[in-house]
């Protein structure tokens, strides 16, 4: 398993959070925010399961995720629906992302 699983697991908790503040506001872009934020632990957990190009392709939607996780915080603070996210989940969020990169090229 990949040492940033428990860190996308954290992003899932804040993520969750977020969605609770948004849903006050915009119902389907809490859903999408929650589906990608645990699509990210779910492949990396997927790819951590297998070999060869099946492997990429799982840290590459895990990597799409995480992106459309961002998008969504991102989208949020814009629509005013909730303040920007932490430094730390900033952080996590960058960590995660920045490995996955690697692991994909």
């Amino acid at each position: 398993m990949l040492r940033i699983y428990p860190t996308a697991i954290s992003i899932v908790c804040d993520a969750a959070k977020a969605a609770t503040a948004i849903s006050a506001h915009d119902r389907d872009l809490a859903r999408q925010l929650r589906r990608a934020a645990a699509s990210v632990p779910l492949n990396i957990a997927e790819g951590s399961g297998v070999g060869g190009g099946n492997r990429r392709q799982r840290y590459r939607t895990a990597l799409g995720s995480a992106r459309e996780v961002q998008a969504c915080f991102d989208v949020a603070v814009a629509l005013r629906y909730m303040p920007p996210v932490n430094e730390s989940t900033s952080a996590d969020m960058n960590r995660v992302i920045g490995t996955l990169v690697t692991l994909v090229r």
